[in-house]
């Protein structure tokens, strides 16, 4: 599957969901392009959106990521899916953070990126009046995926050598996404991702940082391994919620059932919820967006 053609997926999708939004009031004040981090110089991005009504001292970080890209494009996507409105008007706080795109950045570099983007949400909790240690992540598509990869790598609060750690944790108590890719290792209908020479050059791109050089098969699949989070999985997850159509022609049903299974298997509370015809995405996605704040609400109100 080329890259482009899931970007056309993702128009399509985009066009869709422009029939779901409503003519209503925001409950949100809009804060855009908040500088979270400059890695080597670059000026990483969110956007902050804040409660009009009562706050519920909650926050969710949504990450904003579409086939591995992180423009502007995929906060007006997650708009027209009433994400920030549904979960505002519950009173959460939303950081939407973009960690950058595939042409620019590995999947490991993404990740890297959200972890700053968590650190920097974490440092400023009272300038929001958020409880840092109640933190929700999600995400759809790329944006699942990273969402994965984020809470099952997260840093802890000491380094390798046992000292507290500068700059805290990056850990959050609950995620919920959107049909994610989870496993580059085996991609459901197409099988060994790397006997497909264009999944080869995506899963590539994401993978291997140097795009100069082309790593052994060994290499290839010890990176895929590590930006696959159904290959990340330990006993310190938290909770997880996935959502995934059964008609899904970008990410097979098969990437969510493998994360299901690889979280159950070390006994980590998960919930999968398959929506029957449901593509990438589907029209009425936003009542999906309510389940998913319901289940926020269940997972992050208690301390």
């Amino acid at each position: 599957m080329r890259l482009n053609h899931i970007r056309l997926f993702a128009f399509v999708a985009a066009a869709l969901l422009s029939g779901a939004t409503f003519a209503q009031e925001t409950a949100y004040v809009q804060h855009e392009n908040i500088v979270y981090a400059e890695p080597h110089g670059i000026g990483l991005l969110m956007d902050i959106f804040v409660p009009k009504g009562d706050k519920n001292g909650l926050a969710i970080i949504d990450i904003m990521s579409g086939a591995w890209h992180s423009d502007r494009g995929k906060i007006r996507d997650h708009t027209r899916s009433q994400t920030f409105q549904i979960m505002c008007k519950k009173g959460y706080t939303v950081f939407a953070i973009r960690p950058g795109s595939i042409t620019k950045f590995s999947a490991l570099e993404m990740r890297d990126h959200m972890n700053l983007g968590i650190r920097w949400v974490k440092d400023h909790a009272k300038d929001y009046g958020i409880d840092p240690n109640r933190l929700g992540l999600m995400g759809a598509s790329a944006g699942g995926h990273l969402a994965c990869l984020t809470s099952l790598t997260a840093d802890d609060d000491t380094t390798a050598d046992g000292k507290k750690s500068a700059t805290g944790n990056t850990h959050v108590k609950a995620v919920a996404v959107f049909f994610p890719p989870t496993d580059f290792l085996t991609y459901g209908r197409y099988a060994d991702a790397q006997g497909s020479e264009r999944m080869r050059q995506l899963w590539r791109r994401l993978a291997y940082p140097d795009r100069l050089t082309e790593p052994t098969e060994e290499e290839l699949t010890q990176l895929l391994t590590k930006i696959s989070p159904a290959h990340q999985v330990t006993s310190k997850a938290p909770p997880f919620l996935l959502i995934h159509g059964d008609a899904d022609p970008v990410v097979p049903l098969q990437q969510s059932e493998a994360m299901v299974a690889a979280l159950k298997k070390v006994g980590i509370p998960v919930e999968l919820i398959v929506k029957k015809g449901g593509g990438h995405p589907w029209l009425t996605i936003h009542e999906e967006v309510q389940v998913i704040a319901d289940w926020f609400d269940k997972q992050l109100m208690n301390p």
